[in-house]
């Protein structure tokens, strides 16, 4: 029997969100539904901060977060939204046609401002050539009442992903790394969004890897996540980045990373207990290449990536096949 008379992983491939080999509903199939092909991400920063850097909350931010609040990959927050947002497409025509875009809001908390100012600056980018939709990147206890429905109305005019950032549902380590905010608070805010628009689609960060969480701990969040069945799921890995205050627990011998082999497999029992239709837009992810200390295996996402999936096919398994078995119990 030669080779070719196999199924390929793709014919095999059971889960109905997937038109590849891919045993998970990647954000790019989700692109491809929803705006009929490919998108463009422009990173834009507009200058925002954070609850827990300017005192509300707490002061220095979250311990892995680089001194741009996960911002690196965009323009300065000093040029126009306008030149921030050209010099991006700019960038990435030069690797492919430009044809849709959506600008994604992702240094610090970009809702932790008046709505007043939150109209200006969005209702700026809509204005912008090839624009389909805007991610806006947040926390749930910026979201008051007045800045939710000024969302809700946004949603009703373009496709907007809010995200925002989990990262664990334990509030020992929340309170480890600096978070400022309880995960009830994270269910209360996480509530009055999804209440004041169906249109409005929420994205989920988490981290795996966090100091001194057990797998256990990592996936008893991604079971509260699914119970809150998010239009969207970012799974992170923890990295750690020069000039942070992670870097100095790191440097002092306090933190070991995760290894990649237990990443992978806590990955991949992760995507099977999230329900099937919730969009994974991201499975692990790393810093500017200058600024990362560890763990360096980070680098090779695409690598990271393959071996997931070939995971997921040697056990035969797919994204939510323990999803309903949770909700059961």
């Amino acid at each position: 029997m030669s080779d070719r008379s196999r199924p390929t992983q793709r014919e095999e491939n059971p889960f109905p969100h997937s038109d590849s080999h891919k045993r998970y509903y990647t954000y790019d199939y989700w692109l491809r539904e929803t705006f009929g092909g490919k998108c463009a991400k422009i990173p834009l920063d507009a200058g925002f901060t954070c609850p827990n850097i300017d005192g509300r909350c707490g002061h220095g931010g979250c311990i892995y977060c680089s001194p741009r609040g996960s911002g690196d990959f965009a323009e300065s927050a000093l040029l126009p939204l306008r030149e921030q947002y050209e010099r991006g497409v700019a960038t990435l025509s030069r690797k492919w046609s430009v044809e849709r875009c959506i600008p994604y809001f992702q240094a610090h908390t970009n809702t932790y401002a008046p709505a007043r100012h939150l109209r200006r600056i969005y209702d700026e980018v809509l204005t912008f050539p090839h624009v389909v939709g805007v991610n806006i990147a947040s926390r749930a206890d910026c979201l008051p009442p007045d800045t939710v429905a000024y969302l809700a109305e946004l949603a009703d005019r373009t496709t907007l992903t809010v995200e925002l950032g989990l990262q664990t549902a334990h509030d020992t380590t929340a309170a480890r790394i600096n978070r400022g905010h309880t995960y009830a608070d994270f269910v209360e805010g996480y509530t009055r969004l999804r209440e004041a628009s169906p249109r409005i689609h929420t994205c989920i960060h988490l981290i795996f890897g966090l100091p001194d969480e057990s797998e256990e701990d990592m996936l008893d969040t991604v079971r509260a996540v699914a119970a809150l069945h998010p239009h969207q799921v970012k799974i992170h890995l923890l990295h750690v980045l020069r000039n942070t205050a992670l870097a100095e627990t790191y440097e002092g011998g306090e933190y070991i990373p995760m290894e990649r082999e237990r990443y992978i497999d806590t990955v991949v029992r992760a995507l099977e207990l999230l329900p099937p239709d919730t969009v994974v837009a991201r499975l692990t992810g790393d810093g500017a290449a200058a600024d990362l200390l560890a763990p360096m295996w980070s680098r090779a996402k695409m690598a990271v990536i393959n071996d997931i999936d070939g995971e997921l096919y040697r056990r035969k398994t797919v994204q939510g096949s323990k999803y309903k078995q949770q909700i059961e119990l």
